[in-house]
């Protein structure tokens, strides 16, 4: 795929910032002294915004980024172009005041609603994270509240489409969470089953919608359409 032509949905846009619809499949960023192989979300950025190149708590890798979404995610990410929104809403995520809504698809049926609070380290010697393995590294704090929203049996198998709020933002929280609770996310080749009877091969998380305040006090949400590969899942549950 050509960098040049690469295009990322941009379902809201002001002076200081966008939001896109980040597909599946694509990095956020590269790492720091690796470049990406495929297109990333900053490459999009600096050809779209790049008044964003100076953006950030470190513009040379991940300019205007002020949350991620892991590669097979989809869904809202917000994009700063100026450096005080980008200050504003670091404060805001530092502060716990960013609302994020995900859905999900897990395997087996969940109970109508629930929270996981369980705290996720670094696995040794692994890029994992869990929430029991022995000798973890980075421990933090972490809390998941979810919702079901339908459950259905397909192919003799049970699944819960689920709406998820996390509470903390860590690395995989929320596919570890539903991993350690014995309902992993269908799809998630790192950390669920890796086979599904849609042969989908990116994890079925999507965030949903964002909200937070804006400067001037007003609150902001918008939300991002689940794709179509997955809209097509839901329905071979519908009756």
């Amino acid at each position: 795929m050509s960098r040049a032509v690469f295009d990322i949905p941009v379902v809201f846009e002001e002076k200081d910032f966008a939001v896109l619809n980040k597909p599946a499949g694509v990095l956020v960023h590269a790492t720091r002294g690796h470049e990406a192989l495929a297109p990333t979300v900053v490459d999009f950025v600096l050809r779209k915004y790049p008044e964003a190149r100076s953006v950030g708590d470190d513009p040379e890798t991940r300019p205007g980024i002020v949350h991620r979404l892991d590669k097979d995610t989809s869904g809202v990410l917000v994009v700063a172009r100026t450096k005080d929104f980008f200050s504003h809403l670091k404060g805001l995520f530092q502060k716990s005041m960013v609302r994020k809504t995900y859905c999900a698809l897990v395997w087996g049926r969940v109970p109508l609603e629930g929270v996981i609070n369980m705290p996720i380290g670094l696995k040794p010697g692994s890029v994992k994270r869990s929430g029991r393995a022995r000798n973890m590294k980075m421990i933090k704090e972490a809390v998941t509240e979810y919702a079901a929203i339908s459950r259905f049996t397909y192919e003799e198998d049970d699944f819960s489409f689920v709406r998820v709020f996390p509470k903390t933002g860590r690395t995989h929280q929320i596919r570890v969470h539903f991993l350690e609770i014995h309902h992993p996310i269908v799809g998630d080749q790192l950390y669920g089953k890796k086979k599904n009877p849609w042969n989908l091969e990116r994890q079925f998380l999507h965030a949903e919608s964002i909200e937070f305040p804006m400067p001037d006090g007003r609150r902001f949400r918008i939300d991002a359409e689940l794709p179509d590969e997955l809209k097509r899942i839901l329905k071979t549950g519908e009756k």
